[in-house]
């Protein structure tokens, strides 16, 4: 069971996520296999738990893997996620997402 955002309760469905991964990574260099393993990742992620997870558990989860394997695709998902409204929430997650993707460079 997932609590969303309402407080219902619902059945985690796992094809919805992956329906959610699929349109986020459309026309993307990700494979269904990827999908396959990150929503079985997540799943497997909120089952240990033990608790229920809320419906931001379940997006943080998937935003986490969904950075690694395409960042194009992670700020599809997290623009519907978080409800971009406008242009300045891209440059915000955009500048979130490089600094922490980016090298770290050693003086010296």
């Amino acid at each position: 069971m997932v609590i969303k955002r309402s407080g219902a309760r619902q059945a985690f469905d796992r094809g919805k996520l992956v329906d959610g991964l699929r349109a986020a990574t459309k026309n993307r260099p990700v494979t269904e296999a990827q999908l396959e393993v990150l929503a079985r990742e997540v799943e497997d992620e909120l089952r240990e738990d033990g608790s229920e997870p809320t419906s931001e558990q379940v997006g943080l989860a998937v935003l986490e893997r969904l950075r690694i394997v395409d960042e194009v695709a992670y700020l599809r998902f997290v623009s519907v996620y978080k409800g971009f409204e406008g242009v300045d929430d891209f440059r915000r997650e955009v500048g979130l997402l490089t600094k922490t993707t980016a090298p770290k460079r050693h003086e010296g």
